[in-house]
């Protein structure tokens, strides 16, 4: 299995394009297409946020009925949400300009929109976008990096990878674009990503593996514990590798869904390191807790801290505030018995051991924290299970980006 900087053009038969539609933004791209030569089965997980923008409920419903998908259209700069049934009229409207211009069925489009709530997007700037992404479609690489930066609000650069891996005889691809620096707490999920893989899988199938993926890699990761109304991960796939189909969960189903784990893994690690106003990116790895599910709780809830992204932000090692978090939490543990590092490409030291501090350079402590990724490890001594969480540092310019993002 080999990871690469690819995109969503390394899956066969897939095209991608970004385009300059100034639904919101001015010389910048905001839109972006995906599509394929062949129709695909289609599987998504979107946000648990009571408030749904109109294209969650729009994918939602064709994720669900349609028989096949053929496309994904994104605008970036406004959300489509909060915009009452004028909004999912606008969904019903792009996708039938994509339709027309592709000529797909209307279900058999997904959209995505990420941006500003309550403000109505302009359907004609959006229906000249996609005869302009028509034209722009191709399967390179550079096409595929044109539709990342389009789908981008506050992102720092485009998260973008792909994965080749193996199924019986065949040589197969999954190619991923993901946007997200703010409103970053999933459950699932608080960002846009879009996955395209050439492997034959079903469409029950896909459903399984990326709702078994997105609990220990999108559902783990928090920039300001604000959940978007937008969140949508989606997969397509249009079975071009020629596997035999995964219908079951057999070999190459796991083979699939390590693949798709190792992606969803990485992407969500880019988007939480690219938090808004961010320097780095703060990982807690929690080891020999006693349920899987409290390891998820425990290293979510360091990760969460408000005061120890703050401490990250200022490479100050105080374990007070990790222990605090981890206190908190929810989850029962003897304080006493829980032994805390830090780690980083600077080292790795011993912070609290035996319900006290540990004997530590603060120096070498600070040093370690000033790498750009970070990695608190907690040892709960209580059992065999683990998790990891990922989020990012607290810095001022979070309060700057987001005191005028409407502006």
């Amino acid at each position: 299995m080999k990871m690469t900087q690819g995109t969503v053009t390394d899956a066969k038969g897939f095209k991608a394009a970004g385009y300059a539609a100034g639904i919101k933004y001015q010389g910048r791209k905001d839109m972006a297409m995906i599509c394929s030569s062949e129709p695909c089965h289609a599987a998504g997980v979107f946000t648990s946020n009571v408030v749904k923008a109109a294209p969650v409920l729009w994918d939602k419903k064709i994720v669900t009925e349609s028989d096949a998908v053929y496309a994904v259209v994104v605008n970036s700069g406004i959300a489509n949400a909060c915009t009452g049934k004028d909004g999912y009229e606008i969904c019903e409207k792009t996708a039938e300009a994509v339709g027309k211009e592709l000529s797909v069925p209307a279900d058999g489009v997904l959209i995505g929109s990420t941006g500003v709530i309550g403000m109505q997007i302009p359907i004609d700037r959006v229906t000249d976008g996609v005869k302009h992404l028509k034209m722009l479609l191709d399967d390179t690489q550079e096409a595929g990096i044109q539709a990342a930066e389009a789908i981008m609000t506050t992102d720092t650069h485009s998260k973008h990878l792909s994965v080749e891996f193996t199924l019986g005889t065949k040589t197969c691809h999954m190619g991923a674009m993901a946007k997200g620096s703010g409103m970053i707490h999933p459950n699932m999920c608080t960002m846009l990503c879009f996955i395209t893989t050439d492997a034959a899988v079903s469409g029950e199938m896909l459903q399984k593996a990326l709702k078994e993926v997105v609990v220990d890699t999108f559902n783990m990761i928090s920039v300001d514990g604000d959940m978007s109304t937008n969140d949508s991960l989606m997969i397509l796939a249009n079975g071009m590798a020629e596997n035999d189909e995964i219908k079951e969960k057999n070999q190459n189903y796991q083979i699939f869904l390590q693949a798709l784990k190792m992606i969803c893994t990485e992407m969500a690690k880019a988007l939480a390191g690219d938090g808004e106003g961010a320097t780095a990116l703060f990982e807690t790895h929690v080891i020999h807790a006693d349920t899987k599910q409290n390891a998820r709780i425990l290293s979510k809830s360091v990760i969460c801290s408000s005061l120890t992204k703050a401490a990250i932000y200022g490479h100050d090692a105080n374990w007070g505030r990790i222990l605090c978090a981890l206190g908190y939490s929810g989850v029962q543990f003897d304080p006493d018995r829980v032994d805390l590092y830090i780690e980083s490409v600077a080292g790795k030291i011993l912070l609290f051991h035996d319900g006290k501090a540990a004997d530590y350079s603060e120096e070498e402590a600070t040093e370690i924290l000033s790498q750009k990724s970070v990695t608190a490890l907690v040892d709960m001594q209580m059992g065999q299970e683990e998790a990891t969480a990922w989020g990012c540092d607290l810095t001022y310019d979070y309060v700057k980006i987001n005191a005028d993002y409407r502006s």
